[in-house]
């Protein structure tokens, strides 16, 4: 029975707390703080992850026990310590326990060994330093030195055997039953080293302004996305993320009734998976994991230089296009973020530690190749299209965050410039599909008509005056050198959002964002358009749980296509998103 006990301890740290920690507050000396720690008791470590269900349980039923003793108040004559509702420190077999504890060290975690306390137990919590004795004698006669037990202290614990028979009884039936748990959930685990986090977001959608709203329906969108996050070493982490979605972006059309060739307005949960048909891939294979002072970042298939380089977008950004931040893909993260992507290596190395001016920066850097599984000619990791990002980053306390960031990306075909590292030219055009990853700007940002290269330079901050309110912004240049004739041009964007966290209730956001989708002027061999695309949008995220969010919001686009003659496009939506 005492082995039973021991092997309890060392199955659940629910049952500990229920007996030796419960027992050492029960115990200690008044205005005296002591505590059993389960790490420092042999055997405990490996198991720190039960459901705290069951610990709750375990506690409820050592608290009815205690009581059952107080509903008779008998004065009637005591003739045996099973008569108590608890043991006094005044009882014999306080003072056998004690007297055992202290010689035999039966329960760990107390200064010098020694059992301290002159406060009563109840049968229950003697019942476990009880059976914590009786193992620690088991173990001394199984390693040959019974000589240390006398035959006094045999005799001693016979006899609180038989006084305690009840309680041991009812321990070893629970020790039984939580065994039994264990087995199971042992048995029927999912893995060691890897946990699985979950996405999945229900979008109800529609899109409203004389002909854009002629041309959409309502539309009810799902995509979900299983991410499969595996840690080695505890401080490493593999993505293996698997998506799959039926989502789409809403066709903007101009006032003449023709379709406007435009990512704007597209929305999170409309990129990042899939071909929109609800089939499943793996949009995400990246490791990443500390070398030294450098983070370390490894993708194999889906990168993104928002995996690894700081957005400084709080609120508005969630893990790349998730669905707990804004409703559009311009307003969670800049466009700079998005040239390029696909398979590569990026670092992050601190410049300081602690103190002075560098104590608080760092710097970014990475390559990603949107061809590297591809041996071609003029594709592969070094030839083909490909992304190299630098960014330099600085924060003053935890307030506030800047970043100045340089993309150079070359392109060597047709293609657009935010495509995140995807195939997403059709036909020398914008793909704002779901199976597209061209997810901001309009064409003429856009659109590369041949092979050519890019230099970009962003500047974003973050400021947070307060822990409810969050201010942030980015700037973003694009210089675009194409490799044929009137290639070259020039993109510009920028944007602003202001954040109130825990508004109207703990874990509630609400966020406003305001900016110009990128945009370009006056480029040859596209649509014509030399008005400034502006994107303003609001949102609600509401908590319904800790795993349950809902978020309406609306999206409103002026001069969409870069021309004011296009009306006003609005885009309503109720996103509900839920994770696990």
């Amino acid at each position: 029975m005492s082995s039973i006990l021991w092997k309890s301890l060392v199955v659940s740290p629910a049952v500990l707390g229920a007996t030796l920690l419960v027992s050492a507050t029960a115990i200690a000396a008044p205005n005296t703080t002591t505590e059993v720690s389960p790490a420092a008791q042999p055997g405990v470590t490996e198991v720190a992850q039960q459901p705290e269900m069951l610990a709750q349980t375990t506690i409820d039923q050592v608290n009815r026990y205690s009581n059952e003793g107080n509903q008779n108040n008998s004065q009637s004559q005591v003739t045996s310590v099973s008569q108590f509702s608890d043991v006094q420190p005044t009882d014999w077999a306080f003072q056998a326990l004690q007297s055992l504890v202290e010689r035999y060290g039966c329960i760990a975690g107390y200064p010098n060994a020694t059992y301290r306390g002159n406060r009563a137990l109840t049968r229950y919590e003697f019942a476990a330093g009880l059976n914590a004795c009786l193992d620690r004698v088991n173990e001394l006669i199984a390693t040959a030195t019974a000589d240390l037990v006398t035959k006094q202290d045999l005799a001693t614990l016979q006899r609180l055997q038989e006084e305690f028979s009840a309680e041991l009884a009812t321990l070893r039936g629970r020790v039984d039953s939580l065994e039994a748990r264990t087995a199971e959930l042992e048995a029927n685990q999912f893995s060691t080293t890897t946990k699985l986090v979950g996405e999945a977001i229900f979008a109800v959608s529609d899109a409203f302004g004389d002909n854009t709203g002629d041309a959409n329906n309502t539309v009810f969108q799902n995509r979900v996305r299983l991410d499969l996050q595996t840690s080695f070493t505890g401080r490493d982490i593999l993505h293996t993320r698997l998506a799959a979605g039926n989502a789409q972006a809403f066709s903007l059309v101009n006032d003449g009734g023709v379709g406007i060739n435009s990512a704007e307005g597209t929305q999170t949960f409309q990129v990042g998976a899939g071909t929109g048909d609800n089939s499943v891939s793996i949009d995400r294979l990246t490791y990443e994991a500390p070398i030294g002072p450098a983070q370390v970042y490894l993708a194999a298939s889906g990168g993104r230089h928002s995996h690894y380089a700081a957005v400084n977008n709080p609120y508005f950004f969630d893990q790349t296009d998730g669905g707990n931040g804004a409703l559009s893909t311009f307003a969670s993260e800049s466009p700079i973020y998005r040239i390029g992507g696909g398979a590569g290596i990026a670092l992050n190395l601190p410049l300081g530690r602690g103190g002075g001016i560098l104590g608080n920066s760092s710097i970014t850097a990475g390559y990603l190749a949107s061809d590297a599984n591809n041996p071609g000619l003029s594709q592969g990791l070094t030839n083909g299209d490909y992304a190299a990002l630098g960014q330099l980053n600085f924060s003053v306390g935890d307030r506030l965050a800047l970043a100045a960031t340089y993309v150079h990306s070359y392109n060597g075909t047709t293609g657009n410039l935010f495509d995140s590292g995807t195939s997403s030219s059709v036909n020398n055009t914008l793909s704002n599909t779901f199976g597209g990853d061209v997810a901001v700007g309009t064409e003429q940002s856009n659109r590369l008509l041949n092979a050519g290269s890019s230099n970009s330079y962003g500047v974003s901050a973050a400021f947070r005056p307060s822990d409810k309110l969050s201010v942030s912004g980015f700037v973003s240049y694009h210089d675009v050198t194409g490799f044929g004739a009137d290639d070259d041009y020039e993109a510009w964007s920028y944007g602003a959002g202001v954040a109130l966290a825990d508004f109207g209730k703990q874990g509630n956001v609400l966020g406003i964002f305001a900016g110009a989708q990128p945009y370009s002027f006056n480029r040859t061999g596209v649509t014509a358009g030399n008005d400034i695309p502006y994107h303003f949008e609001g949102f609600y995220k509401y908590r319904v749980s800790d795993n349950i969010s809902v978020t309406p919001g609306v999206i409103w686009l002026t001069s969409p296509g870069q021309s004011n003659d296009n009306d006003d496009a609005i885009i309503g939506t109720l996103r509900t998103t839920f994770t696990f």
